[in-house]
């Protein structure tokens, strides 16, 4: 159920609507295929990685989980090959979450632009929404929480849509409506105190709050 606290007031609609979504437990549930590639560096590696533990923290870049692992002087090596086993094991298993084709469907309904900023290998992210058929206006990889920001700027997102509270750092560097979903590692009450202006179960909810959202734009 969405967040009963009052709507944000959107600023006046002066620009075109532009919405952010993070990947990773936004709009894809990639845990299997992480798991899974997790599993194959382990083998080819020797090293002992819990799985379950990583899949339950899904969000920050890949080396700071690595640095859970590998001894500091190992990690990029490791990360390199983690991101060239992850085509091979983690594509295949990814399914879209409840919602994330009709959110984007959403923006675009209303003659706006869904662009996705993640913290993900970019060619990754490219070859995980290709498989889902969930085709963004724009893709951006590699950016992590603040630095998110950048991009969101650059484009002009009024919005951006995440489950971490790195996700909603991110939307409040770009001055964004942060717009948070409980289908990630952090709870509702972890993302208001993070500063959520709307925490909503998942994005099954989010075309309704969009259209209101707009229409209270349109009206400003």
């Amino acid at each position: 159920m969405a967040s009963t606290a009052p709507r944000p007031t959107p600023a006046p609609r002066t620009a075109p609507l532009t919405v952010g979504f993070d990947l990773d437990m936004t709009l894809i549930d990639s845990r299997a295929g992480i798991a899974a590639t997790y599993r194959a560096l382990s083998a080819e590696t020797g090293v002992h990685i819990d799985d379950a533990l990583v899949v339950s923290r899904i969000g920050p870049p890949l080396e700071e989980e690595l640095a859970h692992w590998f001894p500091a002087a190992e990690v990029a090596a490791a990360g390199d090959r983690y991101r060239e086993l992850y085509p091979d094991h983690a594509i295949a298993p990814t399914t879209a979450l409840a919602g994330a084709r009709d959110s984007v469907a959403e923006v675009r309904a209303l003659g706006g632009r869904a662009i996705v900023v993640t913290a993900k290998y970019e060619p990754n992210a490219k070859l995980h929404l290709a498989h889902l058929g969930i085709e963004p206006d724009a893709v951006v990889g590699w950016l992590w929480a603040e630095a998110k920001g950048e991009a969101l700027r650059e484009h002009g997102a009024q919005v951006y849509v995440g489950d971490h509270t790195g996700d909603v750092r991110g939307a409040r560097a770009a001055g964004a409506l942060s717009v948070a979903v409980t289908t990630g590692p952090c709870d509702a009450q972890e993302l208001r105190a993070a500063g959520a202006d709307v925490v909503l179960d998942d994005l099954t909810e989010f075309p309704a709050w969009l259209r209101a959202f707009e229409a209270d734009r349109a009206a400003a």
